[in-house]
């Protein structure tokens, strides 16, 4: 156990180190002019997402990580014959949200996951806009950092000395364990697409509406909707539309290691990873406090 807490120290620095370059220069990219081309399948791409992710897979490539496999959604995607035998393997999205991004709304994120053959152990979610993190992995839990330029030094200082001692426990004492103290303002919070808003999302809102006195809907971008999950923000995101797994892995992780679940619904069982098809089924995201799982599903 402890060769393995050890292995995911070193795996979650190396993640916060890539993603904290990558927001570095996503950032510098944002506050220039933005250039926009489009993929095959018609969604935006900028200079970021392609910076971001060379910055990422070169860090999370590096020393004794380097055998690890990294899928990213701006990389070459194996087939499912290749990566069917991966054990660990890196996912990444270098910039989720980018109509967010494109539109200046600050509400993008890096995200980086390991997953352990079909599970989130780790998760790294920065919201580069805002200077927030949220991080976790398995035996270590959730957290969240309000600023996220706190832990440069340590993350320099490891970056510099293949000797240095893992920082993970500093890293921790600058956080705030999640899900935070406070609860939602609202019986039940509700938290949903901004850019990718659908009539199943209205009318799960709709019906939560009937089913309870108070509720509230609160759009949101990227991977952020996961991290106010985890904290405790709001109590539930359901997501009726289409997803990859680099949309989801980070955020999954650090919802569960903060005491909440991300259900598939169609098996109702936690979301898996590394499937032959790596577009994601409808999915809800609840929090450590949120009302009954089981009345939620039956919202949808």
């Amino acid at each position: 156990m402890n060769d393995l807490n050890n292995f995911f120290q070193k795996c979650l620095l190396h993640a916060l180190i890539a993603a904290k370059k990558a927001g570095e220069a996503i950032l510098s990219v944002y506050q220039g002019q933005i250039d926009v081309t489009y993929k095959d399948d018609k969604t935006p791409l900028t200079l970021a997402d392609e910076t971001a992710h060379s910055i990422i897979l070169h860090h999370l490539s590096m020393g004794s990580l380097k055998d690890v496999h990294v899928l990213s959604e701006e990389g070459r995607q194996p087939s499912y014959d290749e990566r069917k035998g991966w054990e660990y393997f890196w996912l990444v999205d270098p910039l989720d949200g980018t109509k967010e991004f494109i539109h200046r709304r600050g509400e993008f994120t890096v995200n980086i996951a390991l997953i352990n053959k079909h599970r989130p152990v780790l998760g790294v979610v920065l919201v580069p806009a805002r200077g927030s993190l949220y991080f976790a992995a398995e035996g270590l839990g959730s957290y969240k950092l309000e600023n996220a330029e706190a832990v440069s030094q340590f993350l320099d200082n490891y970056e510099g000395s293949a000797q240095a001692n893992s920082p993970v426990d500093r890293i921790i004492d600058l956080a705030k364990k999640l899900p935070l103290d406070h609860a939602p303002d609202s019986k039940i919070t509700v938290v949903g697409s901004r850019s990718h808003a659908s009539n199943a999302l209205t009318g799960f809102v709709q019906t939560a509406q009937q089913k309870y006195r108070d509720v509230k809907f609160v759009p949101a971008g990227s991977a952020l909707k996961f991290g106010l999950v985890a904290e405790g923000t709001a109590h539930v995101y359901p997501r009726l539309g289409p997803t990859m797994e680099w949309d989801t892995g980070a955020g999954q992780c650090v919802v569960e290691q903060s005491g909440g679940a991300v259900i598939d619904l169609t098996t109702k069982t936690p979301l898996a990873y590394n499937k032959q098809e790596l577009l994601n089924p409808h999915f809800i995201c609840t929090g450590k406090h949120s009302t009954d799982l089981g009345e939620l599903l039956e919202l949808r």
